[in-house]
């Protein structure tokens, strides 16, 4: 059964961001409301723990985050979700500060531009130079994303494929955007028992992003691209998530592809559940570490 916890987030989730995601004008009202006060820099308490210098790229803000005291073994770079419209949350740093010491990992963290104000075009030229950057150096690199974050991850490892560049050693996904049309008819089901989204401040958030870009762009919705070309892959996602069943999809179509990936299904667990402070998400955290230093 559910922990308490989780019993008290997925209400606490229902009875705000729910609403916001209800309809395009819910998702406007939250943008307004929470995007002044939100802040994208390491909590205190995650500063303390690790080694975190900041630069630049493009304009925006690029972390990296060292484990104390110890050389890295290996690097990741974690592209943080928010539907494309909102900001790195303490629950991204908490996640990124347990895998950089679990891991001995270096972390590069980008603050990549948000909507409305940037589209999918600025997005991505940002992205494009971090990711060149990180995996420049021709050593293994895990790249990992939630939510919009694992939509972007995919579609950075396809235009990396597309364009002959590195290509990750491996990627996280955690309740990935998959096809953002949301124009499965399963995903109505799913919405009727997920906490959190829904379709239509879903899709305004997804128009926002892309602009003129058809949702069903590769880059929008990595489904429609080039399956065959990804890496070893571990993919969560829980049963009270309208982005479940495509995810599911997306699983059978790279399986057919002959291609290694891992599903790793939270029962009853909404959107990226992993990264909240509840019992449900240790083993998934515990999962991720194996696979990262597997």
């Amino acid at each position: 059964m559910p922990s308490l916890k989780y019993h008290l987030v997925a209400f606490v989730l229902r009875h705000t961001r729910k609403k916001a995601f209800a309809s395009a004008e819910g998702l406007h009202a939250r943008i307004r409301k929470v995007r002044p006060r939100e802040d994208h820099r390491p909590p205190a308490k995650v500063a303390q723990r690790l080694d975190i210098t900041e630069r630049e790229v493009a304009g925006f803000p690029v972390y990296e985050a060292k484990p104390k005291g110890k050389a890295a073994a290996q690097r990741i770079l974690y592209i943080h979700g928010g539907a494309f419209c909102f900001q790195m949350t303490p629950h991204h740093w908490n996640l990124v500060a347990e895998l950089a010491e679990r891991t001995d990992a270096h972390v590069t963290v980008p603050i990549y531009p948000l909507a409305p104000e940037h589209g999918l075009p600025a997005v991505e030229a940002m992205m494009i130079e971090v990711y060149r950057e990180v995996l420049g150096n021709g050593e293994p690199v895990a790249v990992m994303g939630d939510s919009a974050g694992g939509t972007m991850a995919l579609a950075l490892t396809m235009t990396a494929a597309k364009e002959g560049w590195p290509l990750p050693d491996r990627l996280v996904l955690i309740s990935p955007g998959i096809d953002m049309t949301l124009r499965n008819p399963k995903v109505r089901d799913y919405a009727r028992v997920d906490p959190w989204l829904d379709i239509p401040g879903g899709t305004e958030a997804m128009r926002l992003y892309g602009g003129d870009i058809a949702l069903d762009d590769w880059r929008i919705s990595p489904l429609y691209g080039d399956l065959s070309i990804l890496p070893p892959m571990l993919v969560f996602c829980g049963t009270h998530d309208i982005l479940y069943p495509d995810a599911v999809l997306f699983i059978d179509k790279v399986r057919a592809l002959g291609k290694t990936v891992d599903l790793a299904i939270g029962e009853r667990m909404f959107h990226v559940w992993p990264l909240i402070d509840m019992p449900e998400a240790r083993p998934a955290r515990d999962r991720m570490v194996a696979f990262l230093t597997a």
